[in-house]
Formats: structure tokens, C-alpha cells, sequence
């Protein structure tokens, strides 16, 4: 109720820059932790996704995760202690990928899951609960399933592809794995995709954010454009106008963090009544609860995560874990000469 319309609007960004007076500190939601979080500088690295899919061993991937999200609170801990809130600091996790990978030119398949909805399914799941962690009350990082829905190529023309697909293909082949990912790994966030699916971009689009994952899977979490993925709205697949329009269009699809900067038009588009403040509010509210849910807003003491500090980053422990994991993503492809008996 504090809130000005300006600034609930610049918390709708991926780059927020925090309401001081407030003590909302800045923000920047764009992380990654496909396979360890290396972007934040010294790391354990895990094999690609596609590798710890090719182990078939859940439970591995959890003991995985579990080790990436440890060293992220670990860096996210230290970074706050310094008042460091530069972006890769964050505990908003933009992984994992998984799109079903049916297209073997497709560039960005090695951070799938690989092509079965089933396997990605449940490597996906054990993934999203490592990273999000089990206490009641708080997550330890936000996992975020990507890129919803129907999103594996062509690459090159995904800013204008329209993804035409069956009903069966797409309950059956696409769906599945974010249902899952989101009824029982409880996945904090959702990325909308660059495409259209059926005619209907993937981020404006009612039938994927209202329809299925907020109405029949009952998801709760927040949704995150990919990034500038607004702009396509207006500049390329031509379903509006005007970024005013794909603005108000976002908002009222129920998407609350934009990667790109088409939201700051909700000020025009407030104006000429498009949408509304109460719709401003709704799509927020889902997002300051995320931040409440890590610990943000509450003395350190009581959050257990705050209390993983720097020696769990690349320690022998997880180096070792590294070494298992790879070593079970080996895959045998062809014994014909009869190397191995």
C-alpha cells in the first residue's frame, strides 16, 4: 500500500532497483545454475544436462543440485555481507531447461534433459527440489522450469516462430514434464517462451499461464518473460501494435518479471485504462512473496540457509560428486569390436 504506481512497476523488472526507503533492497531475478554457478566466479561445475540425464539416476542429480544450491546460498550470503547485489549474486534460478529435445540441430539441447518427457520429468523434478531445498518455510534457492511451452527450435527464427502442434503431442509430449516439475517438485517459477504456440505467444498467451498452469495445475509461483520477449509481441510476431498493449497483455496473462524493459509502458497503458492498478498489485504481490520466501525481509538468525558459508564452494566433497556424476552419464554406444566383454 506504500508502493507508488512507478514503483511497483520498476519491481516488476528483472533489474529492479528496490524501493530504498522501504528496505527493498535492488535486485537482479536472472541467475543461472544449469550446472553449477559458475557465473558468479569460482564454482563446482557438474556435467551438462543432457549428461546428468544420460545417468538415469535421480537420485544423484538431487545429491547434485542439493551441492549447486548450497554454494549458491554460500555466494548469495557472502555477496549480501558485502552489500554486493550485482547480477549472478541472486538466488532466482533460471533452470532448468526442459524443453523436450526432439530436433538434434537444435543448439541449445545439451541443456535439456534430452527427448523422453518421462525421464525429463523426473530428472527435472529431483533437480527443482535440490535447488529449492525441504524446509517448511523457507527456499533455500528458486528454481525456475523453462521455456513454456513448445520451445525447441528453430533457433534462429524463434523471436517469429508460431509452434503448431496437436492437442495430443502437446499434452502428451511437451506438457508433461513442466505438469510434473510443477505439481510435485512445487517449482517457484515458470518461463514463459520467445514463441508462439498455436498462434498465441507463449508470455501474453491465456490458454498456457491462466488456463493450464494457473487454473489446472494451480500453480502459484511467479512467471518470468525470457529475455525481451515482450518485444517480440509487438516488433515481430505482429499480435499487437504497441508495447503498451503487450504490457497490459503480460499483466493480465499473469506474468510478474519481465527480462526485458516493455513493462515500463504500463505507465502509458495505465493511463488509457488497458489495465489496472488491482492487476499491477496481483502480479507483484506473487513476486514480493517469492522474496519473503527466501529469507529476505527476516533476521538471518532464523533462516538455516543463511548460515552455509564459503567452504562448501568447490570443496572435495562436491569435486568428487562432479567425478561420479560424469562417470555415470558414460554411455556405451557400440561394442562391435569387441573391446569390453
Amino acid at each position: 500500500q506504500q508502493l507508488s504506481t512507478s514503483e511497483k512497476i520498476n519491481l516488476l523488472l528483472y533489474n529492479s532497483p528496490g524501493v530504498e526507503r522501504l528496505g527493498i533492497p535492488k535486485y537482479n531475478w536472472w541467475n543461472e545454475a544449469l550446472h553449477g554457478v559458475a557465473r558468479a566466479g569460482r564454482a563446482t561445475v557438474f556435467p551438462q544436462a543432457i549428461g546428468m540425464a544420460a545417468t538415469f539416476n535421480d537420485s544423484l542429480i538431487y545429491k547434485v543440485s542439493t551441492a549447486i544450491s548450497d554454494e549458491a546460498r554460500a555466494k548469495f550470503n557472502a555477496a549480501v555481507t558485502n552489500n554486493n547485489r550485482a547480477q549472478y549474486l541472486g538466488l532466482t534460478f533460471w533452470s532448468p531447461n526442459i524443453n523436450i529435445f526432439r530436433d538434434p540441430r537444435w543448439g541449445r539441447g545439451h541443456e535439456t534433459f534430452g527427448e523422453d518427457p518421462f525421464l525429463t520429468g523426473c530428472i527435472g523434478t529431483a533437480f527443482v527440489k535440490g535447488l529449492q531445498g525441504s524446509n517448511p518455510h523457507y527456499y533455500k534457492t528458486v528454481a525456475c522450469a523453462k521455456h513454456f511451452a513448445v520451445h525447441s527450435g528453430p533457433e534462429p527464427i524463434r523471436h517469429e516462430f508460431n509452434a503448431v502442434v496437436s492437442n495430443n503431442d502437446l499434452r502428451n509430449t511437451y506438457l508433461p514434464a513442466f505438469k510434473k516439475l510443477v505439481t510435485e517438485a512445487k517449482v517457484g517459477g515458470i518461463m514463459c517462451a520467445y514463441n508462439r504456440t498455436d498462434s498465441l505467444p507463449c508470455c501474453t498467451g491465456k490458454f498456457l499461464l491462466q488456463d493450464i498452469l494457473r487454473d489446472e495445475w494451480k500453480f502459484k509461483g511467479y512467471v518470468v518473460t525470457d529475455c525481451w520477449a515482450l518485444d517480440d509481441i509487438f516488433r515481430y510476431h505482429k499480435f499487437v501494435k504497441t508495447d503498451e498493449e503487450a504490457a497490459a497483455l503480460a499483466i493480465k496473462a499473469n506474468v510478474n518479471v519481465e527480462c526485458g524493459n516493455t513493462l515500463k509502458a504500463l505507465h502509458g497503458a495505465l493511463g488509457k485504462g488497458m489495465v489496472t492498478e488491482k492487476e499491477i498489485d496481483a502480479a507483484l504481490k506473487i513476486n514480493l512473496e517469492i522474496l519473503f520466501k527466501l529469507g529476505w525481509f527476516d533476521a538471518a538468525d532464523i533462516n538455516p540457509y543463511s548460515r552455509i558459508n564459503e567452504n562448501v564452494i568447490n570443496n572435495n566433497a562436491h569435486r568428487a560428486l562432479a567425478r561420479e556424476t560424469a562417470v555415470q552419464s558414460i554411455v556405451l554406444l557400440s561394442n562391435k569390436n569387441n573391446v569390453l566383454p
